[in-house]
């Protein structure tokens, strides 16, 4: 350890090395990137390994990796999409955040902490992860879902909370702080003023043109982004606006862009590699002793994320006409607190408002929600089969938000397809069925798909394929294909396989017919055929074998591909 204390580059080195050792076991756990960086902060902390001594290139980092983070969640504030959002995310964003402080600001004071610390925490558990809910949506593809989208809604409205929640920390801040400028709090608010003002000047004559003309020189766009990231930062915080505020205001600048989702895409690995400092100097701080004797808090904060937040999202959006199902799903993605949540902390212990002790409380409800939030979120269709006879409570006798949307499974004619699935491949291949006669009928998670596919004059339904109540409402009389085209899952994964439990409700539904099912690898196709599959679809073989016919060498068995494509 004296080495590393006498060069900061072994002591990166070894930092690194941790983390890198870290977040391989969290993969293994299948944990997300941040548990893996605050258990790596607290071990490279003094009480353990006792690695961190640079003290302060690593707060440098850190302030760095904060501003980038912030400036991501400015990119995602484009005024138009706040202004699209429904009214379900709108009133379960905004009813879960409430709940959420209130109740943790009681659950906080019977804890015997103090009312600042106790606001403080209560605010700090609103906050819930979007980098880990919108990676494991994506990973199990549910984003598109109509639980993912509604879920996405009302992130952006905890967003939009983040935002205000900092802003006022940051003026409340400047009445002890005049900032680096040495102007008093008007000065401070009317610097403020204009800074936004210019930024809107910035937005309406600039920033297209300006993106567009880096974007020639793709290469540029992360310095341009991370230069103009830091310097919102560095002058807001010279204007006693503090560094987060600056940060969130460079992303602000550029969300309304053509070029924001480019931004955000060369920014994402270099905010996860500049927050693992944050988590480092986090962690160097924290006395474990302390955090030993705040197990109990923690475990009693920790139950009421894990259940409260979920349970308040149910019930609004049962209150709000959508099936428990999709109301249960949708609560599960807030069963955690986020890395917000540490950095509002962070904030508050600078300011002098809350104790070490405080942040190291939140620190160890993040390690536990998040940890556990994520195997719910991983196994949620379990949960809810497990659940599903206890939920009767938080759903209408009428679900109208999604009876309305079913209504296309009702009072049909007979159809030849059932397809579900009606992404790129499926889309095609229910085009292609339809202009040679067949009567389609499509079936997708995405409502937005189902209106595509059916503006083209055929009939379509929403309905989610994993749902074990869904297949009993399809008219499957008279079918005589199931054609299940939704992407399959990563080879080797074989948890909340949706296709699986889809056959087996149709199967139960009483359909008799033959089931396709769309496979991307020979492992998968012998799993499907193993479940009583028919006929096996391989995308891309097929396309690979008219491609080779299409070049002059066509093949030398006839029939062959036939014989592969069927069990």
């Amino acid at each position: 350890m004296e080495l590393l204390a006498q060069n900061p580059f072994y002591e990166l080195s070894a930092l690194l090395a941790l983390a890198a050792a870290v977040g391989l076991v969290g993969l293994m756990l299948r944990q997300p990137l941040i548990v893996a960086f605050i258990a790596t902060g607290i071990l490279a902390g003094p009480d353990a390994l006792g690695i961190v001594h640079s003290a302060e290139q690593i707060d440098l980092l850190a302030e760095i990796g904060i501003a980038v983070l912030l400036f991501l969640v400015g990119l995602k504030l484009d005024v138009q999409i706040v202004r699209s959002l429904g009214a379900v995310a709108v009133a379960t964003g905004l009813g879960q955040v409430g709940f959420t402080a209130g109740i943790g600001f009681l659950i906080c004071l019977a804890l015997g902490l103090d009312w600042i610390t106790s606001a403080y925490v209560a605010v700090a558990l609103t906050f819930s992860s979007t980098i880990i809910i919108v990676k494991l949506l994506s990973d199990k593809r549910e984003v598109d879902s109509l639980h993912g989208r509604i879920a996405l809604g009302f992130l952006i409205v905890q967003d939009i909370f983040v935002v205000l929640a900092m802003v006022a920390l940051s003026a409340y801040g400047v009445g002890a702080d005049k900032g680096s400028s040495g102007m008093g709090v008007p000065g401070v608010l009317l610097s403020g003023l204009v800074m936004v003002g210019l930024v809107w000047l910035f937005i309406r004559y600039v920033a297209e043109r300006l993106l567009r003309r880096v974007s020639r020189l793709p290469e540029l766009m992360l310095t341009f982004a991370l230069a103009w990231a830091v310097l919102f930062a560095a002058l807001a915080d010279w204007l006693g606006l503090g560094k987060e505020i600056g940060g969130l205001l460079a992303g602000v600048s550029l969300a309304s862009t053509s070029f924001r989702e480019a931004v955000a895409s060369r920014l994402s690995s270099l905010r996860d590699f500049l927050l693992l400092f944050f988590f480092i100097g986090l962690g160097s701080r924290l006395d474990l002793d302390l955090l030993g004797s705040m197990v109990p808090e923690a475990l009693a904060l920790s139950a009421f994320v894990l259940a409260g937040n979920p349970l308040i999202v149910l019930l609004i959006m049962g209150a709000m006409g959508y099936r428990k199902r999709t109301g249960f799903l949708a609560g599960l993605t807030v069963a955690q607190i986020s890395e917000f949540s540490l950095i509002f902390m962070g904030m508050g212990l600078t300011l002098g408002h809350v104790l070490p002790a405080s942040v190291g409380l939140v620190t160890l409800v993040g390690l536990i929600t998040i940890t556990l939030s994520t195997y719910m979120i991983i196994y949620s269709q379990t949960l809810y089969r497990i659940f599903e006879p206890w939920l009767d409570f938080a759903e209408r006798a009428v679900p109208h938000r999604e009876s309305s949307q079913d209504q296309g499974a009702d009072g049909m004619g007979r159809h030849d397809v059932l397809l579900f699935g009606l992404g790129r491949y499926g889309f095609e291949l229910g085009k292609i069925l339809t202009e040679r006669g067949a009567k389609v009928m499509g079936v997708d998670f995405d409502p937005r798909v189902v209106e595509r596919w059916r503006t083209r004059g055929n009939e379509g339904t929403y309905g989610d394929a994993a749902d074990p109540e869904f297949p009993a409402s399809l008219p499957v009389s008279g079918i005589s294909w199931v054609v299940i085209a939704t992407t399959p899952l990563a080879p080797g994964v074989t948890h909340s396989d949706n296709r699986l439990a889809l056959i087996e409700g149709l199967r139960q539904a009483g359909y008799e017919g033959r089931i396709a099912v769309r496979c991307d690898d020979p492992w998968d196709a012998r799993r499907m055929t193993a479940a009583g599959v028919d006929t096996i679809l391989m995308p891309f073989v097929d396309a690979a074998g008219q491609a080779a016919d299409v070049l002059g060498f066509p093949t030398d068995a006839d029939g062959g591909g036939q014989q592969r494509a069927t069990a």
